[in-house]
């Protein structure tokens, strides 16, 4: 059974889902004013992979993933460039659909776009005044979070905590709010800025209120699976667990996931330190893939360091992998060890998606196909495991390139078998320049890539 570390709880439980053998999930997509970074791309890796691995156990997901287009960012940005904020926004989804594509992940099951809601955002909001969670206060409205039950259980903080923290905030918009901790669900239009009619003035959406909407539109009041990234613990997820479960009076997620950060050279990765890698610029030079499989080489709970050396070990690891999957198969072989395998790959993904543990078995995996354990059937399987990390390996040209190879090995075998130890040699060297690696086994000749 898969189990999940549940942000909420603190907490290690088994995965059961609200309909057998469906998983509905919901994950906090990008803000959309730039290119994603790679602390992005983490998130969005991670949760790709977890979302591959249920359907690798059976489970059908219904996948959303929004894309936030309403924003200060996003309107200052837009202003500074001299286009809509639509305009912007629509860029840059462009950017992060063809960019995480480059990274192996599928596109999700939905992306829904905050200006698509506006309707039911603003009558979410108006449900929460009605009910008296929030009011009023000169064109803005504000959740009331004293009403809120376990408020910010989440982030393992206790509100009279937040309250002192708050207590000395002496700002306008303090000032406009019945307790300082109180959360915007609309603001009143400024000037410049884009904006929606609303019973309360023109305006726009909180950051907040959009997830609870979105989610709760597509997927129902409750949810399965909630994921993001650590930092979104709060106030964000907090705050969308307060609003939605106070309009709806249901648990609005039944686990919580979070991921962990992407560290530059172990530092902290911000524009202050110049250590702001886009993944748009790194797929100028580095193949999406290795990128990938560098973000999948840490379980998604743990810190990633990002190095040239990582993005570099990465690229031989994978390239490892990759010759195993395009060994020559075999007609039969002992495939009770590759029952073993599988095994312990399921049991290290079960456990909250350990993909440390689980490419270690794929490396244990790939040394067992090398020493010439290869069928059609096991070649199948393991391009399936392989595609749970995103890895998927064309055939094709390669196939052609694999049929010289082997005409090449015939060749050598005949020169070695008239004792044409020259000729033998000269083939191998060739090979080797190609980067291909000759084993002489006792059930033949086995090959490799470099």
């Amino acid at each position: 059974m898969i189990k999940i570390y549940d942000t909420m709880t603190r907490s290690l439980r088994d995965f059961i889902p609200l309909e057998e053998g469906k998983v509905k999930m919901y994950v906090c997509g990008p803000t959309v004013y730039n290119y994603i970074h790679i602390g992005n791309a983490r998130s969005t890796v991670a949760f790709d992979t977890i979302r591959r691995y249920f359907e690798y156990r059976g489970y059908e997901v219904n996948y959303i993933s929004n894309f936030t287009d309403v924003d200060d960012k996003i309107i200052k940005t837009a202003n500074e460039a001299g286009i809509s904020t639509k305009e912007l926004s629509d860029k840059f989804i462009a950017a992060f659909m063809e960019d995480t594509a480059k990274l192996g992940v599928k596109p999700a099951t939905k992306n829904p776009r905050v200006i698509n809601y506006m309707d039911e955002i603003i009558a979410f909001v108006a449900t929460l005044v009605d009910k008296g969670f929030a009011y009023e206060s000169q064109g803005d409205v504000y959740f009331r979070v004293e009403k809120s039950e376990n408020y910010a259980k989440l982030a393992n903080k206790t509100l009279s905590d937040l309250e002192i923290g708050a207590s000395g905030r002496t700002d306008d918009e303090t000032a406009r709010k019945e307790n300082p901790v109180d959360f915007a669900l609309w603001k009143s239009a400024k000037d410049g800025e884009v904006s929606w009619d609303s019973p309360w003035g023109a305006g726009r959406p909180g950051w907040h209120i959009e997830c609870s909407v979105m989610a709760t539109e597509i997927l129902g009041d409750t949810i399965d699976i909630h994921g993001g990234g650590a930092d979104l613990e709060f106030p964000h997820h907090t705050n969308e667990i307060a609003q939605s479960e106070a309009k709806t009076g249901k648990t609005f997620a039944n686990y919580w996931m979070h991921n962990g950060f992407v560290n530059v050279d172990n530092e902290k990765m911000s524009k202050s330190l110049g250590n702001f890698v886009t993944v748009h610029d790194m797929l100028q030079t580095v193949d999406g893939q290795v990128i990938r499989f560098f973000l999948a080489t840490q379980q998604y709970r743990k810190p990633v360091n990002f190095t040239e050396k990582a993005l570099h070990d990465a690229e031989v690891n994978l390239k490892y992998l990759k010759n195993a999957y395009q060994q020559p198969v075999q007609e039969t072989v002992d495939s009770d060890d590759f029952e073993t395998f599988k095994s312990q790959f399921v049991a290290a993904m079960d456990d909250d998606f350990n993909t440390a543990n689980g490419i270690t078995v794929l490396f244990d995996l790939a040394k067992w196909i090398n020493s010439g354990h290869y069928t059609a059937i096991i070649k199948e399987a393991f391009a399936e495991m392989l595609a749970v990390f995103g890895i998927i390996f064309e055939e094709g040209e390669q196939d052609v390139l694999d049929e010289d190879i082997e005409a090449l090995i015939a060749e050598r075998q005949e020169a070695r078998a008239n004792k044409d130890f020259a000729r033998a040699d000269a083939i191998r060297d060739q090979l080797a320049e190609q980067g291909i690696k000759l084993l002489d086994t006792k059930d033949g000749v086995r090959w490799t890539r470099d």
